[in-house]
């Protein structure tokens, strides 16, 4: 099989030279593999250094093939045709149709390209659309779809994507996975999309302790982790008993030895025995003590050391937890109810809209991009004027978390922000509420913009249910788009224990089905 990238002990860092990974050895052929790994574990960084846009820390990389990366942000200048390279191709066509064409424009003119184009668009599910309109017209997912295109019309030997279906919708996401299956080269993907990543040949994990590369998709290398976390703990349970075995041998060690020298006190007492043969005894004893005590100290000291690093390996392996305090919802209490509710946006109406919520539902809201989920949760919590309609909503127990977490003031700390929206508990409260979502003590102090995503997130519920009267209607807006896997999952743990109502925008089915959705309310604008 022919291999279009090769890392050879390839290392990265920061600019700051903090170590992200290293010794990675990795061959990439015809076939699908996945990255994963926590936010600021290098995912991004292995991809740049994949394309030649950075260096390694570290280690060789050898490139075979052509090299694809799939572009997600554009100049809002550009027309489509720009975007997708072929400008100045059909320019040498169209000039030679209205008879203007020179030697040169006939020598170079590719008349297979306006049918790649035509096909790659519709492939990418955008056919027909103007080849002059401008990129800015364009959603965020139709964005991704002009990337797609550019892919198509290109045919690199190898796919280079990062994060490639965050913000898209349902028919984004299959776009992204249609490409993915049919390419006829390599791809290299970095993705928190488990159902993407269960397309994959191989899956390579970048973590602080090592890069681990499993075969098969999402499920088999979940099954992976749980069995090296399942070997991890039992490892610890076997450092810690040799630890307690160690400790009681210390300890016989020590009170057979005090029985021996109380004994050899009574025999000095009576005075039976020649002093000389006192004095040897004693100096052998004393030499035996030295060498007993020193032994001891270093099987205490050993065992010590190999129960602390197996505590550490757990650790990194072992998932946060987050329990969302109890709220005390009624099973038939109404928390929101939208009757023909109408609102305007810019020069866009959007709905009407009817939706009732009571009780512990849980519901998503479903829609294709720019349909208008994000608006209908903001005019159920009543961030929007309605422009016709009524909406009743149970006044100080609903709450919005968007993937941006905007409640929170970047530039404040975590506990400067809970005393914000809090600030009727002390400062003693506010920090034992912010512990109970893992941030103890000087964690608390952390200044919001320096958080990971799933940090951020974290804070944004501690200051959401951290106050006395929890929310009984949690809204939420694609919380996961820039979630790790591992924050994700420990987000759905969280909401999966959550006694109140979710009324949910998200676009990634593994998650909606692992936080109990049952429901489903269809926007369409």
């Amino acid at each position: 099989m022919p291999s279009f990238l090769t890392l050879d002990a390839v290392a990265a860092a920061t600019p700051d030279h903090h170590r992200l990974f290293a010794n990675l050895t990795l061959s990439i052929g015809v076939e699908r593999v996945g990255l994963v790994g926590r936010n600021g574990s290098g995912k991004s960084t292995l991809l740049r250094i994949a394309a030649g846009t950075s260096e390694p820390a570290a280690g060789d990389v050898t490139r075979s093939g052509t090299l694809g990366l799939l572009a997600q942000h554009w100049d809002a200048g550009l027309r489509v045709d720009e975007a997708l390279g072929v400008a100045s191709d059909l320019a040498i066509i169209d000039r030679i149709v209205a008879g203007t064409g020179d030697d040169h424009d006939l020598a170079c003119a590719d008349w297979s390209l306006p049918g790649r184009v035509d096909d790659a668009l519709m492939e990418a599910g955008l056919g027909g659309i103007a080849l002059d309109r401008p990129i800015e017209s364009f959603s965020g997912g139709e964005r991704t779809r002009i990337g797609i295109a550019r892919l198509l019309i290109e045919a690199p030997d190898m796919l280079l994507l990062d994060e490639p279906t965050n913000n898209l919708d349902a028919d984004g996401r299959a776009a992204i996975g249609r490409l993915v299956q049919r390419w006829r080269g390599g791809v290299l993907v970095a993705s928190h999309d488990r159902a993407l990543l269960e397309l994959m040949d191989r899956i390579v994990e970048l973590t602080p302790v090592g890069v681990h590369i499993v075969g098969g998709g999402w499920s088999m290398f979940a099954q992976m982790r749980d069995d090296a976390l399942a070997r991890a703990a039992a490892a610890l349970e076997r450092a810690d008993a040799r630890l307690q075995d160690v400790g009681r041998a210390v300890q016989r060690q020590r009170e057979a030895k005090a029985r021996k020298d109380k004994a050899g006190r009574a025999v000095a007492a009576r005075g039976s025995a020649p002093r000389i043969l006192l004095g040897a005894r004693a100096s052998q004893a004393e030499n035996t003590s030295g060498r007993s005590q020193r032994l001891a100290e270093r099987m205490i000291a050993e065992a010590t050391e190999r129960a602390e690093q197996a505590r550490q390996h757990v650790e990194i392996l072992t998932p946060l937890s987050m329990v969302l305090p109890p709220t005390g919802l009624g099973a038939g209490t109404e928390l929101l109810a939208m009757e023909d509710a109408v609102v305007k946006a810019g020069d866009r109406t959007f709905g009407p809209w009817t939706l009732h919520v009571r009780g512990r539902q849980r519901i998503a809201i479903a829609g294709r991009n720019g349909a208008g989920k994000t608006t209908l949760l903001r005019t159920a919590i009543g961030a929007l004027p309605l422009a016709g309609g009524m909406v009743r909503r149970a006044e100080g127990r609903i709450a919005l978390l968007d993937q941006h977490v905007l409640l929170l003031d970047r530039t404040d700390s975590i506990i400067g922000n809970f005393r914000r929206l809090h600030p009727a508990l002390g400062l003693e409260a506010a920090h034992a509420a912010c512990a109970r979502f893992a941030f103890r003590n000087r964690d608390a102090e952390q200044t919001v913009e320096t958080l990971s995503g799933g940090e951020r997130l974290r804070a944004g519920l501690a200051c959401t249910f951290g106050g006395e009267q929890p929310p009984w209607l949690l809204l939420l807006d694609e919380p996961t788009n820039h979630l790790d896997i591992s924050s994700i999952e420990i987000l759905e743990q969280a909401l999966r224990g959550f006694d109140g109502a979710l009324l949910v925008v998200s676009h990634d089915p593994s998650f909606l089905a692992a936080i109990g959705i049952t429901q489903e309310f269809a926007v369409e604008g």
